[in-house]
């Protein structure tokens, strides 16, 4: 039976979503918030798409180029040069009156993002983490509750980031490649179809998402992305990140290690009768990238030819997937009796390199506000938004 939305809110929710998808597409206004690698590529791109376009960034450094030329240049996949409506550090001037605010941001810094944005935000904006990592709504809607906001956003997360891109100098970016697709999914889960009709206007890649909890169990980034930084860290700090970070850093054996930690994210998963893709059939569906085992199909990528390592241990692929990717799976996995000795092994190596305890300061059960929940009810949780 069709669910009937009966909630004052959902049925004020159900018709915003009609008045919005009335306007034309182009009128559809969007806040990128983050003007790093990702962010910089996706306002240019949504610029160079015809859509007003505002960049938040909580620096001024990085978003004065963009000031003074009013735009964003792109190149790669995508050319052109995006007109920027406004750049500015002022958060509640750039998603004043915007539709969708495209979150891109490293995942430790999401809380950041939604205290900032909380005063400000109004019922029918829609939020979309891009991407959320492991745990990211949860956490983003946790804070807006610990703000005591009596009117939600639509808060959506992606499974992964839209694209392969760099910030090649100020107001430039370069967009090696754009996923096939990225699933996508809100809390609660019954608003993907409405949220999906107002971002695929501008980005048909995205597709539905079963729950939060899969598209953060298919967050791709937490197997490949530490490991290999960690695997390879005498490589990256003799020639500050000069080579090919995947096609050269995947070898054989680090190979093996990413397989062992895709079967631990596999078995979290399992444990909530949650089915999500090994890390092989993700780059075959994102880039059509094949292979008999993950070192195969990692070098069948042509999109990841040309990507070069992090030139330092101080890099997102360590300071973010560790405890925002790989901490969350742990802790789900000791809640529920599953182990993870590969995750918890990279961690501990990431945290004794770094010097910061990654899982005091990670996206734990305690702080995701699931500890103690039984599975049907973290299973409610992500379709109802309720336990």
């Amino acid at each position: 039976m069709k669910k009937k939305i009966t909630k004052a809110s959902d049925l004020r929710r159900a018709q915003y979503i009609k008045n919005l998808l009335k306007k034309k597409p182009k009128d559809q206004k969007f806040c990128v918030l983050g003007a790093g690698h990702g962010g910089l590529a996706m306002a240019g791109h949504l610029a160079i798409k015809g859509f007003n376009v505002n960049l938040y960034n909580r620096g001024r450094n990085r978003i004065k180029p963009v000031i003074q030329r009013k735009g964003i240049k792109v190149e790669g996949e995508v050319k052109g040069f995006g007109k920027i409506e406004l750049a500015s550090t002022s958060i509640q001037n750039c998603i004043k009156d915007v539709d969708v605010l495209m979150v891109v941001v490293p995942a430790y810094a999401h809380t950041f993002i939604a205290e900032s944005c909380a005063p400000y935000l109004k019922e029918n904006q829609v939020v979309i983490l891009n991407p959320g990592r492991t745990g990211g709504a949860l956490e983003f809607y946790n804070v807006l509750k610990q703000k005591k906001l009596k009117q939600f956003p639509f808060i959506a997360e992606a499974q992964t980031f839209l694209y392969a891109s760099r910030a090649l100098g100020p107001a430039h970016a370069k967009i090696f490649s754009v996923k096939n697709s990225v699933p996508l999914a809100t809390l609660p889960a019954y608003w993907i179809p409405g949220v999906l009709k107002i971002i695929n206007r501008a980005f048909p890649q995205f597709i539905p998402g079963d729950n939060i909890f899969k598209t953060s169990f298919e967050n791709i980034g937490a197997i490949f992305h530490p490991a290999l930084t960690i695997l390879n860290a005498g490589w990256i700090e003799s020639t500050y990140g000069d080579f090919e970070y995947y096609i050269k850093g995947a070898s054989h054996s680090v190979a093996h290690v990413l397989e062992k930690l895709d079967k631990e994210r596999l078995d979290v998963a399992a444990a909530l009768g949650i089915k999500v893709m090994s890390a092989r059939a993700w780059l075959y569906t994102a880039y059509s990238a094949a292979g008999n085992n993950l070192h195969e199909a990692i070098q069948d990528n042509p999109g990841y030819l040309g990507i070069k390592a992090p030139d330092r241990l101080h890099h997102r692929y360590v300071d973010e997937d560790v405890p925002m990717s790989l901490v969350p799976l742990a802790s789900i996995g000791d809640m529920l009796k599953v182990e993870t000795p590969t995750i918890k092994s990279i961690i501990r190596l990431a945290s004794i390199m770094r010097g910061i305890d990654f899982w005091k300061i990670g996206r734990t059960i305690e702080k995701l506000g699931i500890k103690g929940m039984s599975v049907k009810e973290i299973r409610l949780l992500a379709v109802t938004g309720e336990i």
